[in-house]
């Protein structure tokens, strides 16, 4: 089992706040591991909003492959940050020589390419700098994105956290994901620790995908570059959501209804049935089988939480405007935001999307039986 914590809030808040919401769960969670997802920076990355920003940990044979690698790529490095462990190291933590976040400005050559190139290129050079590390482990890469900052690392969340002194006012973000637990199912692998990220989309889950397989085959059908890894069961959510999204021009809710979709003949009632039933045709094995939890941010900010249709993991959400939390379990919420109206607090179930849009002024909540809210 693990715990899954996110929040969004308009003022930038520190990595802490979420690492101590999971610490409060701590019997749902054993503790092997931790995964930070940071976006909508604040501190000094607030400044370097557009630019690139790459997350990992180095030995010093990688930091010297980095530098040529980026400075072949004419990348300029702008600012960086080294996280440095502040006391011993937690039971289990491996010893590294270096976690860093670095921002680049882009190479001079780019400046007139489109949007989507750009994407192209921040993803092949994240896939290029992890395969370099990937046979001596001298690079490991977590995200190559603007206004992006990845940590994981193996040990208990809280501790780890503490080790590596994350509290220091340069590193907060208004939108952060955290959460506890290693691929304890296998050997550990720091990439199999979520959450998982690709081109500004990023998901982490507590459960189990029994569909791994087909999903994952499927997935590595689409000729997708970005679709590699797969350390873990739970990372076909993450890039299923890419595929919706940047694929098939969809948007939230229709992803739902393709890792849930209704049956056959709840959709002969429904007002977008026929175009769901080929929906459902078309993506049948990205279908899933949990159970799943699943929370997100979408490109656009959005931080959302969706159920498994048949068999649920605990989520809840809840606060107040310009603050607003996703938690495995109501007191991961308490300790993050006590004084909110408790009353208002939502825990979604099978058919359910929940998500809080980039304003931060209210939860939504969206049903698979309501139509959908977009044009096809």
């Amino acid at each position: 089992m693990c715990r899954l914590f996110a929040m969004t809030s308009n003022d930038p808040l520190s990595p802490m706040a979420a690492l101590c919401a999971l610490d409060v769960m701590k019997e749902g969670h054993d503790g092997s591991g931790v995964g930070l997802f940071l976006t909508d920076l604040g501190g000094e990355f607030e400044q370097f909003k557009g630019r690139p920003i790459l997350s990992g940990i180095f030995t010093q044979s990688g930091i010297k492959a980095l530098d040529h690698y980026m400075m072949e790529m004419d990348f300029l490095l702008k600012y960086k940050l080294s996280v440095r462990p502040k006391k011993s190291r937690p039971p289990g933590t491996p010893e590294r020589d270096h976690y860093m976040i670095r921002v680049y400005d882009y190479p001079p050559e780019w400046e007139e390419l489109g949007k989507d190139e750009i994407r192209r290129r921040l993803l092949q050079t994240r896939l290029r700098l992890r395969n370099l590390g990937e046979a001596d482990g001298s690079m490991l890469i977590f995200s190559f994105w603007p206004d992006v900052i990845m940590i994981k690392e193996v040990g208990d969340p809280l501790a780890v956290g503490e080790y590596l002194g994350l509290d220091q006012p340069n590193l907060q973000a208004r939108i952060i994901m955290a959460q506890g637990r290693q691929n304890t199912n296998y050997s550990i692998d720091i990439y199999a620790c979520h959450p998982f990220f690709i081109q500004g989309i990023a998901t982490m889950t507590n459960g189990e995908n029994t569909a791994f397989v087909p999903n994952r085959e499927f997935l590595l059908s689409r000729g997708d570059p970005g679709y590699i890894g797969y350390r873990s069961d739970s990372e076909v959510f993450t890039h299923t959501l890419h595929y919706t999204l940047n694929h098939l021009g969809l948007g939230l809710e229709a992803y739902k209804h393709i890792i849930t979709p209704l049956k056959d003949e709840e959709l002969a009632t429904h007002p977008d049935g026929s175009f769901l039933r080929l929906l459902k045709q078309s993506c049948r094995p990205l279908i899933v089988d949990g159970p799943n939890c699943i929370m997100g941010c979408l490109p656009d900010k959005t931080v959302f939480m969706v159920q498994d249709s048949k068999k649920l993991r605990p989520g809840i959400v809840g606060g107040r405007p310009g603050l607003y939390a996703f938690s495995s379990e109501m007191c991961g919420l308490d300790e993050a935001i006590p004084g909110r109206d408790k009353d208002l607090d939502f825990q979604p179930m099978g058919h359910d999307t929940v998500f809080v849009a980039p304003d931060r002024q209210e939860v939504k909540k969206w049903n698979q039986w309501e139509s959908l809210p977009l044009q096809h």
